[in-house]
């Protein structure tokens, strides 16, 4: 920015606007129609400070002239002093306008320079002072000069946004046709006016609630936004509402502090750089303070921060979603924002107190503090460059106990800016983003086994480190305790007797003084304070059972000097009963006598427990596979007594018959399939096979009673479709609900004849000359599933050398194929010529690529 050159009168410029106008818009007024440039008037401007300049003295004559005209009466006394007190409030008026146009040039210089308010401030007086004015008349001179320049054509293109905002065009909330409540009550008024308005009391205002009322009224309250909530961050990462307007009261009394780690929308604008822009609260579910007001109202939280440190958050909220915002209102929001953090500077509290100061360390006490630790530190002081942004940290302090990790001495690190003493530190380790992050937010960072990197003649090199960074006042104090090879190892054992439960101890002989590590006193159940129990008193706290084995540990060694070890019981003040292993050794001197023992004891409580939960368990399951074998032995005995795996061949005229049971390969298996090949009264053979659903005693005694009930229903000479429907009464009725399949047949040995019937069974298959096929299939359903059905019958006419075949299930049965896949396998066998009908059902048995370890029944007959 230029600053004109001072001009040589200042009586020559034309009369501006009332003083009144001066003091509130801080300039003009725009003319009705909107079309004429916005700038204040500097005749009233020149006015102002002409009246706010005069000095004290010649008003206090005026004063005193008044005071001594003649007053003859007491009315002209009146009139004296009502004069007088007139001329005083002029005169307050004139200071005040004068204030207003002072706070009105620092909102052009911030705009100009691009700084900081309180930066335009220390501009502007050292300005005036160079060039031998007042700071009110240096003031003057640049609202004139920036009212000729670029006033104009500021204001024209924020009236075009405004105008957008008003009519539904551009990139604002109105694009859409949805009324945000953006650009009400702007119209013909000034924007910029308004905006330097609010800058200017935000600058004049004494504490923040006066920031906040300034900034609703002035700047957010023409935009639509409805509240203003101004937080305070505390060290620790709290919030305080330090200010507020458009809320109710007892809602802001409700959220007058939030305590760390308490997600809130200010807490995520104190935690993102750029702030948060929510167009609805109901899409977040993040509480906020006037959440109920308006539920799917906007908000804006921009972290309110100068120099790299946050101070505080700025959150604004909206009765109506908040669409995107064009460029202009966003960079305006954040000069706001800048604004409430020169106001949060002066604004910290102690924690849990209402308005008591916080006393903030400066770098002297803290570099006093960093020389008390025990641990490396260093004092960092904030790096900020001309444009009032944080660009790196300086090292003020390092104390006693700091070694530089590439071996420079102190006096070379003192003094030095971080990154360029360590240039490492912005890389991998992200250590500078943490100091960063704590010197902005004031929230403590603490880590173990941190990794720092530092160049060595080029070379970098890592050490393990635990780091502590914290904010005190305007300065960050840097700890870190380098983990060397004891340490580490210290840890090591350290951890590991507390995962393993040990404790050590050392017992000095000559002095009685007993030495145990924290562990022991966890394992004995006593306070680390109090003294540690000698070998000696072993026995009394051990269970009085236990005596015997606490006593031959204590004799061999101590008497014998030699090793040992025992388990034993160790009773603790607390009541509990814990199962103890103690080993130790003697220590001798070189005359080979007792000067100490050593040794550790081991909680065994859970080992000792799983041990005898694991025998008790090996008992359970011994005695369970004993009786599981014996069910199983029974089991097969009697499905054995009952269907031997090896029958002679049945003679009949002209017919041979043979059956073959292959039993499961696992006992637990055993399974209920079944078989029957019987000559009936009538002349008449009676061939069938069945297969009871499950396994074990259950299955094979419903096997026992089907195959029973079969044969006695076989006497009635009834064909096999009503031999299977009284077999289906019985499952269904008398055996508890058992479901089967079956396949049985009736042979006519006269007519050389076959009746059939299937219960939910595989077809017979019939082997004539080279070919083998299944009958066809019938219908009819597993037994026992409802409790009555009918069974569809056929009758098959067999010629010399056929052979027919009835099998169950376990024959073919597969896992990874079909049954049709595995019944066309089977057929391709059965299809191989053999000399005997014995030879062909063990072929079948041999050949067969069964998987599923059933049960087998094959009934095979061949006709002469």
């Amino acid at each position: 920015m230029s600053i004109p050159e001072q001009p040589h009168e200042r009586n020559d410029v034309p009369a501006g606007p009332e003083p009144a106008e001066a003091a509130r818009g801080g300039g003009a007024r725009p003319p009705a129609d909107g079309s004429a440039e916005v700038s204040p008037s500097p005749g009233r401007a020149t006015a102002v400070a002409s009246r706010a300049d005069r000095s004290p003295e010649g008003r206090a004559g005026e004063d005193r002239a008044g005071e001594n005209e003649e007053t003859p009466t007491p009315v002209g006394r009146l009139a004296a002093t009502v004069a007088r007190l007139r001329r005083e409030v002029q005169a307050a008026q004139a200071e005040a306008e004068g204030r207003a146009l002072v706070e009105l040039a620092k909102g052009i210089l911030v705009e100009r320079l691009g700084c900081g308010p309180a930066e335009a401030a220390r501009q502007l007086t050292e300005l005036a002072r160079q060039a031998a004015v007042t700071p009110l008349e240096f003031a003057v001179d640049v609202i004139n000069q920036a009212a000729r320049d670029r006033m104009s054509e500021v204001t024209d293109a924020f009236l075009a946004t405004v105008s957008g905002f008003g009519d539904g065009s551009g990139d604002g909330p109105g694009d859409d046709g949805t009324d945000a409540g953006f650009g009400e009550g702007l119209g013909e008024d000034s924007a910029a006016v308004r905006l330097r308005a609010a800058e200017s009391g935000a600058l004049a205002a004494h504490d923040t609630q006066a920031v906040a009322d300034s900034l609703l009224q002035h700047a957010l309250g023409p935009l639509g936004a409805v509240a203003v909530a101004i937080w305070a961050a505390g060290p620790d990462g709290s919030l305080t509402l330090a200010g507020s307007a458009g809320f109710a009261p007892a809602e802001a009394a409700r959220w007058r502090y939030v305590p760390p780690d308490v997600a809130t929308v200010a807490r995520q604008g104190l935690t993102e750089r750029a702030g948060q822009w929510i167009r609805s609260l109901a899409h977040t579910g993040l509480p906020t303070i006037g959440r109920q007001l308006h539920p799917d109202g906007g908000r804006v939280a921009l972290p309110a921060g100068t120099g790299g440190r946050v101070h505080g958050v700025l959150e604004i909220a909206w009765p109506v979603p908040l669409e995107r915002q064009p460029p202009q209102v966003v960079r305006q929001v954040e000069a706001l924002a800048e604004l409430c953090a020169h106001t949060l500077q002066t604004y910290t509290y102690a924690e849990g107190s209402d308005r008591e100061p916080r006393v903030l360390p400066d770098a002297a006490e803290l570099m006093d503090l960093a020389d008390g630790l025990h641990d490396p530190a260093l004092v960092l002081v904030p790096h900020i460059d001309a444009s009032g942004q944080l660009v790196d940290f300086r090292i003020q302090h390092v104390n006693d106990r700091f070694l530089d990790p590439a071996g420079r001495p102190r006096a070379v690190v003192n003094g030095a800016l971080m990154l360029e003493a360590y240039p490492m530190a912005a890389g991998g380790s992200d250590l500078f983003q943490r100091i960063e992050r704590v010197y902005a937010t004031g929230e403590p960072f603490r880590a173990q086994r941190m990794s720092l990197t530092a160049l060595v003649d080029e070379v970098p090199l890592s050490a393990v480190a635990d780091m502590s960074i914290s904010r005190h006042g305007t300065c960050v104090l840097l700890i870190w305790r380098i983990e060397d090879e004891t340490a580490r190892l210290a840890s090591l054992l350290q951890n590991a007797q507390r995962l393993g439960r040990i404790g050590g101890f050392e017992e000095n002989v000559l002095t009685g003084e007993t030495t145990w590590n924290g562990q022991m006193f966890a394992l004995y159940g006593r306070d680390p304070s109090g003294s540690p129990v000698p070998l000696e008193e072993l026995g009394a706290h051990a269970h009085p059972d236990d005596a015997v084995p606490v006593g031959r540990f204590l004799r061999t060694l101590m008497h014998h000097r030699r090793p040992s070890s025992a388990a034993f019981r160790l009773q603790r003040p607390d009541g509990v009963t814990r199962h103890m292993r103690i080993v130790a050794e003697p220590v001798l001197d070189t005359d080979a006598r007792l000067v100490a023992v050593r040794g550790a004891y081991q909680d065994i409580s859970a080992q000792h427990w799983t041990e005898v939960a694991l025998a008790a368990t090996r008992d359970q399951l011994a005695q369970t596979e004993q009786q599981a074998s014996e069910r199983n032995r029974l089991t097969l005995q009697l499905q054995h007594a009952i269907m031997p795996p090896t029958r002679a061949p049945l003679e009949v005229s002209g017919l041979q018959v043979a059956v073959r049971y292959r039993p499961a390969e696992e006992e637990q298996l055993v399974g209920g399939d079944w078989y029957d090949a019987v000559v009936l009264p009538s002349g008449l053979v009676m061939l069938c096979v069945g297969d009871v659903a499950g396994h074990g005693i259950e299955a094979a005694t419903s096997m026992v009673v089907l195959r029973n009930a079969l044969r006695g229903l076989a006497v009635t000479g009834a064909g096999p479709g009503q031999l299977l429907s009284w077999l289906n009464i019985v499952a269904h009725h008398l055996t508890g609900a058992v479901t089967a399949t079956a396949v049985c047949g009736l042979y006519d040995p006269a007519r050389r004849t076959l009746r059939w019937a299937r219960a939910g069974h595989l077809p017979p298959v019939l082997v004539r000359d080279a070919n083998a096929a299944p009958l066809p299939l019938l219908k009819g359903m597993l037994l026992g599933a409802v409790p009555e059905t009918t069974y569809e019958e056929e009758e098959v006419q067999l010629a010399a050398d056929d052979t027919l075949l009835m099998f169950t299930d376990g024959l073919i049965e597969r896992r990874d194929r079909s049954v049709e896949e595995s019944l066309t396998h089977l057929l391709s066998e059965a299809r191989t010529a053999v000399a005997t009908l014995d030879q062909q059902l063990d072929r079948l048995l041999t050949y067969s690529r069964s998987d599923t370890d059933d049960d087998t029944c094959i009934v095979g007959i061949r006709l002469g």
